[in-house]
């Protein structure tokens, strides 16, 4: 009898299964953030640099305005009161962005900046330029509204690189704004510097409010608990303690140069003007390029190396400020203390947006609060050791702030270990 064997199975082959998704980053409020593309990283970077420009553009006008109202003591608090509606946005204004749609509330200080804008070019007196001023300055902090949904809306491993592109958006804002206030007023007029900004804000809330997605309240909080917190988080984030102090030093030891550069260049052996002193924020922009590089940087190693390295170049500029006393040796000096705090501050930002993502607004607040502070004590400091010491004097506080921020890191990274 003929047996006849059952016939062989083929065998399957294995089951491929699908790669695991890669997760999506989280927008702070629990939900899936959208993907933050090359094009929208950009247009906020523009936004950012529009908007906190705007604090800067009286600064080389101020001679010219003095001349439109007469010598006022109103008209010198001009600067002052820019400078203090920052501080207050960035207290008061900055910490909602945790607290609505972040989107709307861009979009809607954008449209308050421009009529605060407008405000400024028709006053028709000093103190109420003084007014428009403050109020300009609060609404400019909208630049500090866009920062930290930058770093909520990118991917964790690419958080350095897309806070870097906003970041070098924002500082070209800083530096280009002196240049471009002062050749705007020495051809057409101080107002109409104002009126050629605002419709660049009105666009900016245009272009934000379009290509920005929506972004839920992430916590069901009121706006004094958000305030009350904030020093709650000072009190259990040691990190971010860390990051404030080492920015504010590093912060403050950048605001001496610029505030004693025109200063300095009209000495007899430069004899230069103010329009000099406005071209060095022109070299100030090749700093920027440390912004996005600083953040690559931090995606692939970490922040605490380019922290410390960014500490050393401050300190090293300075070195180049004292010894090399001549214009070379100020350039040069220029891009490395700039190409240093941009690379600090990008990686402490890194640093920081990652501590709580659903209060990455009022973290920004603390940071950048304390970073002022630093900056403004460096200002008063450098103005001190100008009159009592000179040059010499000046380079040797700037030094002392950037040795102060290395020795800060250095220290906190050895605790650390």
């Amino acid at each position: 009898m003929t047996v006849i064997e059952p016939a062989q199975r083929v065998a399957e082959p294995p089951r491929q299964e699908p790669p695991p998704r890669k997760p999506r980053p989280q927008d702070g409020s629990g939900g899936v953030a959208p993907a933050l593309g090359s094009g929208l990283t950009l247009a906020m970077a523009a936004a950012a640099g529009i908007a906190v420009a705007n604090i800067y553009y009286n600064q080389p006008m101020l001679g010219i305005i003095e001349r439109d109202f007469g010598a006022s003591t109103l008209t010198g608090m001009i600067p002052t009161a820019t400078q203090l509606g920052y501080a207050l946005g960035l207290f008061l204004l900055v910490p909602i962005g945790d607290l609505t749609d972040r989107r709307r509330l861009i979009a809607g200080q954008f449209v308050l900046l421009a009529l605060a804008l407008i405000a400024v070019a028709v006053a028709p007196t000093a103190g109420l330029v003084v007014i428009a001023s403050l109020a300009l300055g609060a609404c400019a902090t909208v630049a500090q509204q866009i920062v930290p949904f930058a770093a909520a809306l990118a991917e964790p491993a690419r958080r350095g690189k897309v806070i870097g592109l906003v970041m070098a958006g924002l500082l070209c804002g800083i530096l280009l704004s002196r240049t471009v206030a002062g050749f705007v007023a020495s051809h057409s007029g101080w107002r109409e510097m104002f009126w050629v900004s605002a419709p660049f804000a009105l666009a900016a809330a245009v272009v934000m409010a379009w290509l920005l997605p929506r972004n839920t309240p992430h916590l069901p909080i009121s706006y004094g608990q958000a305030l009350a917190s904030l020093l709650s988080l000072w009190r259990a984030q040691p990190q971010l303690r860390r990051a404030t102090l080492v920015q504010a030093a590093l912060f403050g030891s950048f605001s001496v140069f610029w505030t004693v550069l025109a200063l300095h260049l009209q000495e007899p052996r430069f004899g230069l003007g103010a329009g000099a002193a406005g071209l060095f924020g022109l070299v100030g922009v090749v700093g920027v390029l440390a912004a996005p590089i600083a953040g690559r940087i931090a995606d692939r190693s970490g922040p605490e190396p380019v922290i410390a390295i960014g500490a050393a170049l401050a300190l090293a500029s300075w070195a180049l400020f004292g010894l090399w006393g001549s214009i070379p040796g100020m350039v040069l000096g220029v891009i490395v203390l700039d190409f240093g705090l941009q690379a600090a501050l990008i990686s402490n930002q890194h640093i920081v947006y990652a501590l709580v993502p659903e209060a990455r607004s009022r973290l920004n607040t603390v940071f950048m609060t304390g970073m002022f502070i630093g900056g403004s004590l460096g200002s008063a400091g450098a103005a001190f050791a100008w009159s009592h010491g000179g040059w010499v004097a000046v380079s040797s506080y700037g030094a002392a702030l950037a040795a102060l921020a290395l020795l800060l890191e250095v220290t906190a990274r050895a605790a650390r270990r």
